[in-house]
């Protein structure tokens, strides 16, 4: 059996304000390309397909474009889980026509694949439950068990899963709870059968980059990868940006990253989608597949100053890049300086002064990006009141921010900004 990997497609997320919809494109033309010239079986999709609770029409069409085109009218089964940016009841509204030709949309950790049908020929599911499922996959001899753990927070669990406030409490209990439905989940598992999970969760050890927004405040919401079942082939995660294998965990688990870079913390990652070659009872073979698609991002320091950056602009540097462009300077610019700028390279996206004081020393404002906001209240309460935030106070307000990310009825907000 041979098996595509994706994620954190993020469809509809721009960059400072710059729609990026262009560059989704191409990557979907890309993937389906990929599919069609690898011989890929099963394409796993594990989460964040959009980038807000409520995408644009153009990213929802997009999305279900490409998930047509990648299931080729029945031939190739594709198994989508929600994200935590995902609206899980928005992204399986199209299950009654998605499920006929083996498209499988599932929204919350307790969705049974079952609870729809399959019309298609060749593509059926054998035996399924709540987060399990046993899928026949066309032109293989074996069939094969998915554990299915779409973004797990407590109110998608439906579970309060500790009273106690303490974070390390929280990340215990929290874990434990992963654990265990793994565990009881993996009895499914036989030796005749591809055996894989697949989630969308944070895992300790995983490597951030800036554009990910945390799954909690306080970072309770973290997975120690002990849990993974070990009879596990492959497990495909969503939620890291960048490609990467956990390696201290007792199966092969990687993170495929999302296919753009969505911030300019990630401006020197390769970006990637795993192919897994595996037959029952052998090791998985993992290959990444390296992408070409969507601008690459790039920082700029014009240490000699604006006409250093206005030189390197000339010379057509990074000429298909987005820019983050930093300049030493001693003064402030002026607006037709920068207009000068953009007019020269019109993927300058930000352009920000590194003031010189008198002494030399080199000022630089500093970025809010990839900062939590429970450390920019603290900052922000500090430097309004003078003191440090009580215990009790910061308490609340992270109780507070935890809650405004349950909708009415149970579902998640898209999760709060850290940036």
């Amino acid at each position: 059996m041979r098996i595509l990997h994706t994620s954190d497609w993020h469809l509809g997320k721009s960059l400072e304000q710059i729609n990026r919809l262009d560059e989704q494109r191409a990557f979907i033309d890309f993937l389906v390309g990929a599919v069609e010239k690898q011989h890929i079986d099963l394409v796993i999709i594990a989460g964040d397909l959009f980038d807000t609770y409520n995408p644009s029409a153009a990213a929802e069409e997009l999305f279900y474009e490409a998930i047509d085109r990648l299931n080729d009218k029945g031939r190739r089964p594709i198994v989508v889980i929600a994200g935590n940016h995902d609206n899980p009841e928005r992204l399986c509204a199209a299950s009654p026509l998605a499920y006929k030709n083996g498209i499988i949309l599932l929204g919350y950790p307790s969705s049974d694949a079952g609870d729809w049908k399959i019309t298609s020929e060749t593509i059926k599911i054998a035996d399924s439950g709540p987060g399990w499922l046993e899928l026949c996959v066309p032109g293989c001899d074996e069939h094969t068990v998915i554990l299915t753990l779409p973004y797990p927070s407590e109110s998608r669990l439906e579970e309060v899963l500790t009273v106690d406030y303490d974070e390390i409490s929280l990340q215990k209990a929290y874990s434990e709870k992963i654990g265990l439905i793994l565990g009881k989940l993996s009895s499914k598992f036989r030796n005749d059968t591809v055996n894989l999970v697949t989630g969308h969760l944070f895992l300790r050890g995983g490597k951030e980059s800036d554009s990910e927004r945390t799954l909690q405040v306080g970072g309770a919401l973290t997975v120690d990868p002990s849990v993974i079942p070990a009879n596990a082939q492959y497990v495909a995660l969503g939620h890291l940006h960048r490609p990467q294998e956990i390696r201290h965990a007792p199966c092969p688990v990687f993170y495929s990253g999302s296919p753009l870079a969505y911030s300019f913390s990630e401006a020197e990652h390769s970006k990637a989608v795993f192919i897994i070659d595996v037959v029952p009872g052998e090791q998985a073979i993992v290959e990444p597949l390296y992408l070409n698609c969507g601008k690459p991002l790039r920082r700029w320091i014009a240490d000699e100053g604006i006409g250093q950056a206005i030189k390197w602009c000339e010379e057509g540097r990074d000429e298909n890049a987005w820019i983050d462009l930093e300049i030493v300077t001693d003064r402030v610019f002026t607006l037709e300086e920068q207009k000068t700028l953009r007019t020269l390279h019109p993927g300058i996206i930000n352009i920000r002064p590194r003031i010189k004081q008198d002494a030399g020393a080199i000022v630089s404002p500093e970025s809010r990006e990839g900062r939590r906001i429970d450390v920019l209240f603290k900052d922000f309460y500090r430097y309004r009141m003078g003191v440090e935030i009580p215990d009790d106070l910061m308490e609340a307000f992270i109780e507070i921010i935890n809650e405004e990310d349950i909708e009415p009825g149970g579902g998640d907000k898209d999760e709060t900004k850290t940036s």
